[in-house]
């Protein structure tokens, strides 16, 4: 098959020319037809050393810029877009933590020394018995008397009126009783 004659088999199939089918002619060339360069020539937009010469993307403000330049400016942006995110994440949780530690400091002004021990059980602590009520009936010293077997905090056993009250007095001598509910 790879020598010049045809296989036998191949051979003894006629061939016949189709009038609809033409086969491929070689093209004639035109008289100022020239042949390509074997090497490229040197790129329009880049100098020598293959450095970019002159920026060709232009914008429509007029703006020109080559691919590199957009590219860094572009690298240039996230990281300063970064940069400011990192910044407000901070900012933020910088505020958190101030508002965390003010409301702790309220806290222990509140409750001072509550925050700072393991243990949260609050035990009340036993007063001492005042000297006016040291007289009274050991019922009411231990804490067990009724409430009724007291006398009204308003019906002292003397017949001054509480300092409290004295202001009030005073000033009802001195510009008179005033009946309230009276018009």
């Amino acid at each position: 098959m790879y020598n010049d004659r045809p296989h036998p088999l191949l051979a003894q199939i006629p061939l016949t020319v189709s009038p609809f089918i033409s086969l491929p002619s070689a093209p004639t060339l035109p008289y100022t037809y020239k042949s390509l360069p074997s090497t490229l020539p040197p790129s329009a937009t880049a100098d020598s050393a293959g450095n970019e010469r002159e920026n060709f993307i232009v914008s429509k403000s007029g703006h020109a810029a080559s691919p590199e330049e957009i590219i860094a400016s572009c690298e240039a942006l996230q990281i300063h877009l970064q940069k400011m995110h990192d910044d407000a994440k901070k900012f933020i949780r910088k505020w958190e933590n101030g508002l965390r530690e003010e409301e702790l400091a309220e806290k222990r002004r509140v409750a001072p020394g509550w925050l700072d021990r393991e243990e949260k059980i609050l035990q009340p602590t036993k007063s001492t018995v005042p000297e006016n009520n040291r007289n009274a009936s050991p019922s009411i010293q231990d804490g067990s008397a009724n409430i009724m077997d007291q006398q009204p905090e308003g019906q002292a056993s003397s017949l001054q009126p509480p300092i409290q009250d004295q202001e009030g007095h005073d000033l009802d001598r001195a510009f008179g009783g005033m009946v309230l509910g009276q018009v």
